[in-house]
């Protein structure tokens, strides 16, 4: 039997679930709770760094880390109050997805930085970047209209510079970024399970916060903590 109170029927495939009120405010607190830490964690990570390229792969994390939960929210919070602000939710649902790449691109930023790499892989540096701009233009012009290819992207962006620190000399903190890498991939059966699954995005976002929280762990304890830094490394 439908749980009719805390999930609506399955959208069609060429129209957005609408969430019950139940769903809107679960959607919102299950990121909007991460708001402050993100930004802290983030600020602590820079307070760490030891140099220039530290500092820049602190920022860019953490402003990768913190704008994920913050336009997430955001766009939630419109979404649930929208009766007078379709333009702005729209606009902001496109944000909420743009910033999925940046985040990505973001998370992989100290790993391909603080690493050694060898002469291709260093590349990977400057072309997740790029990938995830395509990511974003990719938004921008269709967002909405190719939903399983926009998936693919998402799947993409993810996988593919993973490659690489397979390949790194140094694999420390592999087995969090694969554990991590894993929260996200069982949270993309709830993200396409919207009427099927009562809170099924809110369990989604559970999954985000567990994924991105593991990798955050990561990146302190391997890349940041004094204890654990190479005495000298390549950029």
């Amino acid at each position: 039997m439908k749980l009719v109170r805390f999930m609506n029927n399955r959208a069609p495939s060429n129209k957005r679930y609408q969430p019950t009120e139940y769903e809107h405010a679960a959607n919102c607190a299950t990121h909007a709770l991460w708001i402050i830490p993100s930004i802290v964690g983030g600020i602590l990570l820079y307070l760490l760094s030891d140099d220039h390229w530290e500092e820049i792969s602190a920022w860019l994390y953490g402003a990768g880390l913190s704008s994920l939960f913050i336009i997430s929210t955001v766009f939630h919070t419109v979404s649930w109050k929208k009766s007078h602000l379709r333009s702005v939710e729209h606009c902001f649902h496109k944000c909420d997805r743009m910033v999925i790449y940046f985040f990505i691109a973001a998370s992989y930023t100290p790993w391909l930085t603080l690493r050694d790499l060898g002469p291709w892989a260093a590349h990977m540096r400057w072309v997740v970047w790029v990938m995830a701009s395509g990511g974003t233009a990719y938004v921008f012009f269709f967002h909405e209209r190719f939903k399983v290819v926009e998936l693919i992207c998402y799947i993409a962006m993810g996988v593919f510079p993973a490659l690489v620190i397979l390949s790194m000399a140094d694999r420390s903190g592999l087995c969090e970024l694969l554990v991590g890498g894993g929260c996200y991939v069982l949270g993309m059966a709830f993200f396409k399970s919207d009427g099927i699954v009562p809170f099924a995005h809110a369990i989604w976002h559970l999954f985000v916060a567990m994924g991105a929280g593991i990798h955050y762990y990561a990146i302190w304890k391997y890349l940041y903590t004094p204890v654990n830094q190479p005495t000298s490394t390549a950029r």
